[in-house]
């Protein structure tokens, strides 16, 4: 039987919108978030043949609104997680980007380089993340075997998370994948191990074009490109 996960981000922050770093900051949705969950929410209940049997979320608390919106026309509540909480951006966490990269440009550009094996002082590495996310990947997909499984989580645990499931090589999940806020995949798996990518990165429910990529997915969308 095939196991679906709708693999889903958070909405919107005040802070998202400020581009500053706040993976582990608690911080709750802004009224555009709550709107895009909303958008979700109903989305996701018109869906009968795919009918949601269990939610589960982050404990931050902007994780944790979204999942109690769209688990509200289910009557389902969210179930905690730890292990999808967001990267921890150590000291950097509550800065802009441009300030990060002013006030500690050794860390960032190695960061920039490689963000699946460094972490800045006090942070997470990308392998942290998927040390404790995987696991309970699996752990919800041998449970839930056969059945619809919500889980909202945050933008860069989800991009690991893709490119671990799909093989990508970790280092580029900044520079390959984008998450938007309040934004739907959907995997379907046949084993723990085994997924393929059904939808990914969907915001139709909110907007009617899909979101193009900024300076906020890496620097490296920044730079003139030869040719």
């Amino acid at each position: 039987m095939t196991t679906r996960l709708f693999l889903i981000r958070h909405g919107v922050t005040i802070l998202s919108a400020e581009d500053r770093f706040a993976g582990s900051t608690d911080v709750e949705l802004s009224p555009t978030g709550r709107a895009q969950a909303e958008a979700l929410a109903r989305r996701l209940a018109d869906d009968q043949v795919h009918q949601v049997r269990a939610i589960y979320a982050s404990p931050l608390k902007r994780t944790l609104e979204t999942a109690t919106i769209i688990g509200q026309p289910h009557g389902l509540a969210p179930i905690l997680q730890d292990g999808l909480r967001e990267i921890d951006h150590g000291h950097w966490e509550g800065l802009r980007r441009a300030d990060v990269e002013t006030q500690f440009p050794d860390e960032y550009a190695a960061w920039e380089e490689d963000p699946y094996t460094f972490a800045p002082a006090g942070g997470e590495s990308g392998i942290s993340v998927l040390a404790r996310a995987l696991p309970v990947i699996r752990a919800l997909v041998l449970q839930h075997d056969g059945e619809n499984v919500v889980v909202v989580s945050h933008k860069a645990t989800i991009r690991l998370i893709i490119s671990s499931l799909l093989g990508f090589d970790g280092r580029g999940y900044r520079d390959r994948l984008d998450q938007s806020p309040a934004c739907l995949n959907v995997l379907d798996f046949k084993s723990p191990v085994r997924a393929r990518l059904m939808v990914f990165n969907d915001v139709s429910h909110y907007v009617d074009q899909p979101p193009r990529s900024d300076g906020r997915l890496s620097k490296w969308w920044d730079q003139e490109q030869p040719g």
